[in-house]
């Protein structure tokens, strides 16, 4: 008797609103079925295969596939080369964090305060983003080159060649170079959620501020800075998980040289597993690239979150 009982306010029955709504559910396993197939295929099942081949020597060609246990992460915490990879890695990404966030932060104060030209001038410094990693990292070869460079041949014109210096091709600047590239490319991007979040700003804060006697500064300091919070835990965890996963500019620009001036652990991956036949090993680094990069941005996040201002 239940059963025949109306819905309220449907005008059917309830064995009826059963059987619509497991008409779609139908319909939405449909729907969900071709991308969850695809993502199985894709995602799930290479994720499980490269933690099993981390524990292998294969060598990415042959059906000869070794199980060797934990050697691969023996030999990777005994290798210099990964040590100097490693550090690499957190030297580029501590250094692109803070640059890539301030130059934002900047680029969005002076885009949101402009009243002409507004418009342009964002374009202009979202550009770079548009550029591919590999597009990028080949202008600014031509850029930085050392015998016929753009920078070099201008300092030989202004008569300053003494000022010099082979950016890509000193081991103490190769690093510098691969810093200053990425800042350029990253920082309109990040400006973009900098921007949104300062327009979300009410004006009558800092007018306030300003009656009351507070500067320029202050006013950035004490409102504008912590209402950025959010946007800030946003663009620092983009920024970081970008950096430590740096590979493009890497490849057309140095190729992890001069020596090993620039290699990282995302580029070893690539060398390892492709350029020296290592899958194998190349896997296990990349699982554990995986787990750091993993493990510093659940710390990141958390850390962040707590200095977000509620409005």
């Amino acid at each position: 008797m239940a059963s025949t009982q109306l819905v309220k306010g449907h005008g059917m029955t309830s064995a009826q609103a059963v059987k619509k709504k497991n008409a779609w559910l139908s319909y939405a396993v449909l729907f969900i079925l071709p991308t969850f197939v695809l993502y199985t295929l894709f995602v799930i099942v290479p994720t499980f295969s490269s933690i099993y081949l981390s524990f292998t020597s294969w060598d990415g060609v042959s059906p000869d596939i070794r199980f060797i246990g934990f050697d691969n992460f023996v030999e990777m915490w005994h290798s210099e080369r990964v040590h100097n990879a490693l550090k690499n890695t957190l030297i580029l990404s501590v250094v692109l964090v803070v640059l890539e966030n301030v130059t934002a932060i900047l680029l969005a104060i002076l885009v949101d305060q402009v009243r002409w030209l507004r418009n342009f001038f964002r374009s202009i410094f979202y550009f770079p983003v548009l550029l591919s990693g590999i597009v990028m990292g080949f202008v600014w070869t031509i850029i930085m080159n050392y015998n016929f460079g753009v920078i070099s041949q201008l300092l030989d014109k202004l008569h300053l060649g003494f000022l010099k210096l082979d950016l890509l091709g000193d081991p103490k600047y190769a690093l510098l170079a691969i810093i200053i590239t990425t800042v350029w490319k990253s920082s309109g991007y990040y400006m973009i959620i900098y921007l949104a979040g300062l327009q979300g700003i009410p004006q009558e804060l800092n007018e306030a501020a300003a009656i009351d006697g507070a500067n320029r500064w202050q006013q950035f300091r004490h409102i504008t800075f912590p209402l950025l919070a959010g946007a800030m835990t946003v663009c620092v965890m983009l920024s970081m998980i970008s950096s430590l996963k740096i590979f493009d500019q890497i490849a057309v620009m140095t190729d992890g040289g001069p020596g090993f001036a620039t290699e990282t652990l995302t580029y070893i991956v690539y060398k390892v597993g492709f350029g020296e036949l290592r899958q194998g090993y190349g896997t296990a680094l990349a699982l554990v690239l995986f787990i750091l990069i993993l493990l510093v941005s659940i710390v990141q996040i958390q850390l962040l979150r707590k200095r977000e201002v509620q409005m």
